[in-house]
């Protein structure tokens, strides 16, 4: 079985987890969801407090290597155990999610289309474009209510490197897609990338 991977980038809180979650209910079993922010590296020797203080806006922040390897091995038909991050305490934990490949396999992060390797295993690559402010309230009011965070902290975190970050190493990805898109909930965008899904799917 041979797989085609769509790549879905986009800033934080641009809408592109909306996106590829609207794709996953939609198809459920029959694709495949990677998210490279479960391959934050592990950082057991690092405290907390330390933790707290990382750019993990950077793409040194992540194991990319392992997610190439990853994908790779979904494309050719093998099964992997993707790493599960846990956003609370900065750190990768020891759970796994075991995942079987599937005729369609969504890839979906924000650095995403940041490394050639992925890009290059990417046969559509989408990037979710937002306004600025739209970006940063979707995030402040995800990182309260799902991943712990208080205001003040996520502040901080968005001007000292999620701002910056992006405009040096997310925003410049936005040339290399193939399609962009500015709302998770475009419809439009939605309908043609199910209707490729849906058509590749039939083949089998």
């Amino acid at each position: 079985m041979s797989s085609i991977i769509i790549g879905v980038a986009g800033g934080s809180g641009s809408g592109k987890s909306t996106f590829t979650n609207r794709l996953k209910e939609e198809f459920g079993d029959k694709i495949a969801v990677v998210y490279h922010d479960n391959y934050y590296k592990r950082q057991d020797d690092v405290p907390f407090e330390k933790r707290v203080r990382v750019n993990y806006d950077h793409p040194d922040s992540l194991e990319t290597d392992l997610l190439v390897r990853h994908l790779k091995m979904l494309k050719e038909g093998q099964a992997v155990d993707c790493p599960v991050y846990d956003y609370a305490v900065h750190n990768r934990t020891d759970r796994t999610v075991h995942i079987e490949p599937r005729r369609v396999i969504l890839a979906e992060g924000i650095l995403l289309l940041a490394d050639k390797r992925v890009r290059d295993l990417c046969d559509i690559k989408i990037f979710v474009d937002a306004d600025a402010d739209e970006r940063i309230l979707r995030r402040a009011i995800r990182d309260v209510h799902e991943r712990g965070r208080d205001l003040n902290g996520i502040m901080k975190q968005y001007l000292a490197t999620v701002k910056p970050m992006h405009y040096l190493y997310v925003e410049p990805t936005r040339a290399l897609a193939d399609i962009v898109i500015n709302s998770g909930m475009n419809d439009v965008a939605f309908d043609i990338v199910r209707s490729k899904i849906k058509q590749v799917l039939d083949e089998d």
